[in-house]
């Protein structure tokens, strides 16, 4: 898909207060660790994540998904009577019916126009939410959307960890399959895009690049179990299909953009791990300078960890003003967004 009308208004991110450490998490796992004779620190060494951050338990997806909105309508500038299109793009959702969205679009104001629903595909969702808004815009079916997502990790986490220690038949192999579920964090972010006329001196969204490999839905799969999810994951197997995916992707980005790999700028990643980052970057050639990693600090974010990266970089000065930007989404399914970014 390529776009010729579609601005990046503004997108903002809200971090929890709350850090959890990767050593805190492995001592509430002492009685596994014992058992099974795991040396401290074994989290931290497998996935580079030192601490994640967790909102106050009672907190729900729509309370960072309306904080974050409420800031990019601020920072944007626009008439929020403006806004056609907002998509709640998270993993985690208030409830399954109604749709959070519907939370969202009535705390922030949004107009009765307005059309709002969920977007859900794993941690490939806010990417989604931003090519569909972005092909609204194109279409000149709306002028303006904006994309939310609120990610609350910590009922997955704890949920695991009560599970893990409630087993007496784990072994070494058999708990490979949840310390996925010990990585994950929470964060909201939005983003509003916008019409070329609307934020002509916004960053340009010029394209967006998708391929599926859905052969490897059964890799990580998550569900409810009693008063909370747990999910069962494949970590090696997933992190080489999804690289794999990604490759094919971003051969499939560069044709449709025009780009060559020498002219990427800056890359912000999907953010799993620091092996993933490494085996995902040195797959495509691109040098791992280009790209601002953040897992180390807040653990995988689903959704919200390629715009919270994304928001952050330019926060600090990583990405500029005139630089051709990547944003590479990947979600279990297996599913794969690239978004490409322009002055």
């Amino acid at each position: 898909m390529r776009f010729s009308k579609v601005r990046i208004a503004a997108a903002t991110r809200v971090l929890p207060d709350e850090v959890v450490t990767s050593e805190a998490i492995e001592e509430a796992l002492g009685p596994v660790y014992e058992r099974l004779k795991l040396r401290t620190g074994r989290l931290e060494l497998m996935t580079g994540i030192a601490t994640r951050r967790f909102f106050p338990r009672g907190w729900r997806p729509s309370d960072g998904s309306t904080a974050a909105g409420e800031l990019a309508l601020v920072q944007s500038g626009l008439d929020r009577a403006r806004i056609g299109l907002a998509i709640h793009a998270s993993v985690c959702r208030d409830f399954l019916e109604p749709a959070t969205a519907s939370v969202v679009h009535h705390r922030l104001a949004l107009p009765p126009s307005a059309l709002a629903f969920d977007l859900s595909n794993a941690c490939l969702g806010f990417a989604n939410g931003v090519s569909v808004v972005a092909n609204q815009i194109e279409s000149g079916a709306i002028e303006c959307g904006i994309v939310v997502a609120g990610e609350c990790g910590r009922a997955l986490v704890e949920r695991t960890i009560a599970a893990l220690n409630a087993r007496t038949d784990l072994t070494r192999d058999s708990i490979k399959s949840s310390f996925a579920s010990l990585t994950i964090g929470s964060g909201a972010a939005a983003m509003v895009l916008a019409r070329e006329d609307i934020a002509p001196r916004a960053p340009r969204l010029v394209a967006a690049t998708a391929r599926a490999a859905t052969a490897h839905h059964v890799l990580c799969q998550g569900d409810h179990s009693g008063d909370g999810m747990l999910m069962e994951t494949d970590s090696e197997a997933l992190m080489h299909a999804g690289n794999a995916l990604a490759v094919e992707t971003f051969a499939a980005f560069l044709a449709e953009t025009g780009w060559s790999r020498e002219s990427v700028e800056r890359v912000i990643t999907h953010q799993v791990g620091v092996a993933h980052r490494r085996l995902l970057l040195g797959s495509m050639g691109i040098d791992l300078s280009l790209d601002f990693p953040t897992v180390e600090r807040y653990g995988n974010i689903g959704s919200v960890s390629l715009p919270l990266s994304w928001v952050e970089a330019r926060e600090q000065g990583f990405v500029r003003a005139g630089q051709r930007t990547v944003l590479m989404g990947i979600g279990s399914g297996l599913q794969c967004q690239m978004l490409a970014l322009e002055p």
